[in-house]
């Protein structure tokens, strides 16, 4: 995707004339930009809309991660990134964003539309090991299982060769669901 088709409120347009071409029908808002009505929606025009929320150093992680790769229509209404380097990173506060402090691996990363993002893999077993604290992953793991049809087994296989993961059991458990109801 060509970057000056994204448009963020303030660059090149102001959010109020960005809301009027909304209205016309020129422009449709995804994630935190907007993009021509006629625009194919793929992996790399969602990953280019949340683009300015992930900042160096980070990638999109959990929902947002899924919704990039084809989960669901909407975005999650609050994205999550996690370190993708090995230093630390000042984190930036957004009432949009939750900044998880954990390593991910770069061959977990991907970079999609000039973002990281992590790969289907890393972000299902993401979203497995967090289905004990939120409940809510689990329509986003059941869309990115239709999304990414193969994603569930190989989530499966690395959750079941580790051992003292938090949440592991019951995303173990919820893996095993998903795959049942997807096949």
């Amino acid at each position: 995707m060509h970057p000056a088709l994204l448009y963020l409120p303030g660059a090149r347009l102001s959010l109020p004339e960005l809301a009027a071409a909304r209205l016309d029908g020129h422009v449709v808002d995804l994630g935190e930009a907007y993009i021509p009505a006629d625009l194919i929606e793929g992996a790399d025009v969602r990953a280019a809309s949340i683009g300015p929320l992930v900042q160096d150093g980070a990638a999109a992680c959990g929902p947002t991660a899924a919704w990039i790769h084809g989960a669901g229509d909407a975005p999650p209404p609050v994205h999550h990134v996690k370190r993708c380097v090995e230093r630390r990173v000042r984190p930036r506060t957004s009432a949009r964003l939750v900044f998880h402090d954990t390593v991910l691996a770069a061959a977990d990363v991907v970079v999609i539309g000039g973002v990281a993002v992590s790969t289907p893999a890393r972000t299902m077993v993401d979203l497995a090991t967090s289905l004990h604290r939120d409940p809510r992953v689990l329509p986003w793991m059941d869309a990115l299982a239709v999304a990414c049809p193969a994603v569930t087994a190989q989530a499966l296989v690395e959750l079941r060769g580790t051992s003292r993961v938090p949440g592991s059991r019951v995303g173990i458990a919820a893996l095993e669901r998903v795959a049942l109801r997807t096949r």
